[in-house]
């Protein structure tokens, strides 16, 4: 089968971009050729810094003969409406077929050549591609991530032949800016082009240059007794700034391996895109770096490296600077008082505001997390101060771990200057949470502060817009209390709407584990805000429902709910508790007997928190349900209030521990 080609080449294109963009592609391109009626056998992207590749296989050379169905309007519907619908389909009335009281028109589409197909599409692509910014160039209206220079697309070995902005499309591309010959040449087919690339100096696959990069790093490291210091970011980064990537090793000035080495590596990373590295099995950093070039020197590097350690040096010149003046005695005070011209946001006031709220959110944890007071709130006092000094301000994601650095050179005590360091976290998934009492307390602050404060004005995510980060705050919320084995009630924090954002927190996060929505739906509509115990009464659910027991027990459950609710429609539900049945039926009497022999054991159990106890407890209902549901009529007049009573309380002995009516199945 045809296998199409296409390559949009162009000026460098940012690295954070080419992911995305490949996913792009390939979303746009499916969406087309399945509009057209193709179902490639395989669709593969890349992106690369300077290229975005496609390349489907088993494509037809012409579309199939097509006959669509139109639905037009109602027989008898006004002449207007009959009008327009003869002018969409072309037809005339009398080549119309009725159906159903509705006319119908039958269209016969010839096929069209694919090549005509792939010209319209990858136009629609380019025009519309939708990159996070991009640009004009020259006299052309074309919008792109950067200039682009050429489009090769081939269909069969054949060019497929178009123009945009007179940018002709061909079966040409170029391999490496400067190694090689560096200059075009012909690729007619997949096989062609990644031949081609490669002996042109040009890593296409993402995955083969972060390989690449990985590999040379670590002989590099391994030939002077080193270790890199892994960064899957920077290696993401990097693996899209070069197209024949290369590790060179350099040596830094080792006088500067007194400067935290949080910061050597932040300037390495942030302005350098450098991967540090350690000697194996020692704390700290080693005076080297390794940067990632374009091209095989060859000098082996020895100039590149050399250049880097200047830049480098200079750097790390500046973060000294900053470092020195920031441990300058009074420098916190200072800094707090900078705070009040610093605004936080319009509707609830500056930082030095929001550091005041911390501070009384932090007094009031400290005592449910087993942190002092007093060294709490002063923690919190002076969490923020390092925003306003200078190294923060050159590297601003420091912020929380130079407060920390400062705090223990002024002599403050260890454990304020632990909690001001941790105080921020976590801040991803992969970043651990603060396990001591007084970071707890004073992250918590932190992130109950944001959320509280941005919900209070209403300045809440919406869709995939979260401008102030609060999902993060609640999922960091959600996992120190958890992780911590909290006992954290959310309702002394917020309002309804922040415990049900909370909700859905909890929900990803449990998904994440494998765990149902609809169970902590269930266990949230109890009321309970306790995290912890809402994730236990989820695992003990969760568990339950993947039992035999468990889940006929909620087919049970569901059968009796739904004749409860059948009949509140007819009027109320007879109140009251429950009595002996008075009819002559086992299964009546067993439901009867086993309800009662439940009610204290359940409470008991669900007092001490023994969730899983208490589906074993309520596992005991399985039978005497069934038998109940299965041999008693309910609506049997003389014994319809009682019978539905006995409903009401297997609903109510089931309701203690979950909502069992928002569980799917």
């Amino acid at each position: 089968m045809p296998q199409l080609l296409l390559e949009l080449f162009s000026e460098e294109i940012p690295a954070r971009m080419q992911a995305q963009a490949a996913k792009d592609l390939e979303r746009m391109a499916r969406e087309h050729l399945a509009a057209a009626g193709f179902l490639p056998e395989a669709l593969t992207t890349f992106a690369g810094p300077r290229r975005l590749t496609l390349v489907a296989e088993g494509l037809p050379l012409a579309q199939a003969d097509r006959k669509e169905e139109l639905k037009g309007p109602r027989v008898g519907a006004p002449p207007q409406a009959m009008e327009g619908f003869l002018r969409k389909t072309g037809l005339t009335q009398d080549q119309l077929v009725e159906r159903d009281g509705v006319y119908m028109a039958f269209i016969e589409k010839k096929g069209r050549p694919t090549a005509e197909i792939v010209a319209e599409m990858v136009e629609a692509i380019v025009r519309g591609f939708p990159w996070p910014k991009s640009m004009i160039w020259g006299y052309k209206k074309l919008r792109w991530v950067r200039p682009l220079k050429r489009i090769l697309c081939v269909l069969d070995r054949e060019v497929v032949p178009f123009s945009i902005e007179g940018i002709e499309s061909g079966d040409v591309t170029e391999g490496h800016r400067f190694m090689g010959e560096a200059k075009p040449f012909v690729a007619k087919d997949f096989d062609e082009y990644a031949a081609g690339l490669e002996k042109h100096f040009v890593v296409l696959d993402v995955e083969e240059r972060k390989q690449r990069i990985l590999e040379g790093c670590k002989t590099l490291c391994f030939a002077r007794h080193l270790e890199m210091v892994e960064d899957q970011g920077l290696l993401d980064e990097v693996a899209g700034l070069a197209e024949w990537p290369t590790p060179v090793l350099g040596d830094m000035d080792p006088s500067f391996l007194d400067l935290p080495p949080e910061v050597i590596r932040t300037s390495m990373r942030t302005h350098q895109k450098y991967f540090a590295v350690k000697k194996p099995g020692e704390p700290g950093l080693a005076p080297h770096f390794i940067t990632i070039a374009n091209i095989e020197a060859a000098d082996g590097g020895k100039v590149i490296a050399a250049g880097n350690a200047k830049v480098l040096s200079a750097r790390l010149s500046d973060a000294r600077f900053f470092w020195d003046e920031d441990r300058k005695a009074g420098n916190f005070d200072a800094w707090l008082k900078k705070l009040d011209g610093v605004t936080f946001h319009a509707k609830l006031g500056t930082m030095a505001q929001r550091v005041e709220r911390i501070v009384a959110l932090a007094g009031e944890i400290a005592p449910l997390v087993g942190a002092d007071v007093a060294k709490a709130k002063e923690a919190a006092r002076l969490a923020k101060a390092d925003l306003a000094s200078g190294m923060v301000g050159e590297f601003p994601e420091l912020q929380g771990l130079m407060g920390g650095y400062y705090a223990r050179e002024a002599g403050l005590d260890p454990e304020i200057a632990a909690a001001i360091q941790d105080h921020y976290k976590p801040q991803g998934p992969s970043d651990a949470v603060p396990t001591a009492p007084l970071a707890i307390a004073v992250a918590l602050a932190d992130k109950l502060d944001t959320l509280v404060g941005f919900f209070a004005i209403d300045e809440k995510p919406t869709g995939s817009k979260d401008p102030y980060a609060l999902r993060r705050a609640a999922l960091g919320v959600i996992r120190i209390v958890l992780e911590n084995g909290l006992r954290v009630s959310l309702a002394q924090f917020g309002k309804e709407d922040l415990i049900a954002f909370f909700a859905d927190r909890l929900k990803v996060t449990l998904r994440d584990q494998g765990k149902r929505h609809d169970l902590v739906d269930a266990v949230f509509a109890l009321g309970d805000d306790d995290l912890a115990r809402i994730v236990a009464r989820v695992q003990a659910l969760d568990g339950f429902l993947k039992t035999d027991d468990g889940k006929n027990l909620l087919a049970g459950y569901k059968r009796a709910s739904n004749i409860l609710k059948a009949e509140e429609k007819k009027g109320p539900l007879p109140t009251g508790e429950m009595q002996a049945p008075t009819a002559d039926s086992d299964a009546e009497v067993g439901l009867y007997n086993a309800l009662r022999l439940l009610d204290k054991p359940l409470k008991e159990t669900l007092a001490k928190e023994d969730f899983t106890g208490a589906m074993t407890q309520l596992a005991e209902l399985r039978g005497p349900v069934d038998a109940y549901l299965d041999g008693v009529f309910v609506n049997e007049p003389e014994h319809r209030d009682n019978r539905l009573r006995t409903l009401a309380a297997v609903r109510d002995a089931m309701g203690q521990v979950a909502d069992f009516g928002l569980i799917a199945g």
